[in-house]
């Protein structure tokens, strides 16, 4: 009797002791299997995290290429680089929990998306600036070339100038003096003697011009002896910061058409030797000549 209740308690311990195995190895295999899951999920978090590190990391490369174009956006586009660079160092800090890996992700879609837009904006800015600036150069192209042309009528316009300038002047020709005694008749003969000379007579010729500006025109003769006196009225005319000592003026009337001029210069006591005559147009000398007398 005794010995069948010891087999019942034994058996009793040993079910109770089978049960609580069974327990512990459920227990075990949950405790496991959590463990597991938790690391996978902490493994994935950290993926996530490195995955999103990456993206962030190309997408500020992609900023940092846009701006060095250099363009009209380049303040916009180094605002949004900013934020993502900010976003990174959150990141860096954060443990990668999925909530955060969530928000984070959702962050940087975010910023993608602006990315996109504002390189699809930069390129067509981009490619106005090439347009503006092939057309541009062109203007200058063209514009340098009528500079060019512009500069070589007013050349030509100054040479003509200058030509016209140059062709409307008189020309004084066959300039020349002779000596003559006058007789108590009046008759002049010539003589190149200094003592019997009475009078000198300086002759020459406007040459026709028909561009040459027409109206009275005024000469001034200056005859010059041998001992460097100027003969005649010995009167003086300023021309700016030129002076002329003159013997005498001499009047035209000047219509285009060839003119004969000849005038007298009465005198005494003539030097002998050699005498030098000068035409000025005020103070330009337009001809010259020279005599001698005995």
């Amino acid at each position: 009797m005794e010995n069948q209740k010891s087999n019942s308690s034994l058996k009793a311990i040993i079910i109770v002791l089978a049960l609580l195995l069974a327990g512990s190895l459920v227990y075990i295999y949950k405790a496991t299997s959590d463990a597991n899951t938790t690391q996978e999920m902490l493994d994935t978090t950290k993926i996530e995290k490195a995955t999103v590190m990456k993206d962030l990391e190309a997408l500020k490369s992609t900023y940092d290429a846009a701006i060095a174009e250099n363009t009209s956006m380049s303040d916009e586009l180094i605002a949004e680089r900013e934020k993502v660079v900010i976003l990174m160092a959150d990141l860096q800090k954060s443990k990668g929990d999925a909530a955060s890996m969530r928000k984070y992700k959702t962050q940087y879609f975010s910023l993608e998306t602006k990315m996109k837009n504002l390189v699809e904006e930069n390129e067509v800015l981009k490619k106005q600036n090439v347009t503006l600036t092939t057309e541009r150069d062109s203007t200058v192209v063209v514009l340098g070339e009528a500079k060019k042309y512009n500069e070589v009528l007013v050349g030509q316009n100054e040479e003509l100038a200058k030509t016209v300038e140059k062709g409307s002047k008189l020309s004084i020709l066959n300039l020349k003096t002779s000596a003559y005694k006058i007789r108590s008749s009046g008759k002049q003969i010539e003589t190149e003697k200094a003592g019997r000379a009475d009078v000198l007579k300086i002759s020459f010729t406007i040459a026709e011009n028909s561009i040459a500006k027409s109206g009275d025109k005024t000469y001034y003769v200056q005859v010059i002896d041998s001992k460097n006196n100027v003969l005649g009225d010995k009167k003086t005319e300023t021309f700016g910061d030129k002076s002329l000592t003159y013997s005498f003026t001499t009047n035209v009337q000047y219509e285009n058409k060839t003119v004969q001029v000849s005038q007298d210069l009465p005198g005494k006591d003539f030097e002998k030797g050699t005498y030098f005559v000068n035409i000025f147009d005020k103070s330009e000398l337009v001809s010259k000549t020279s005599f001698t007398l005995k």
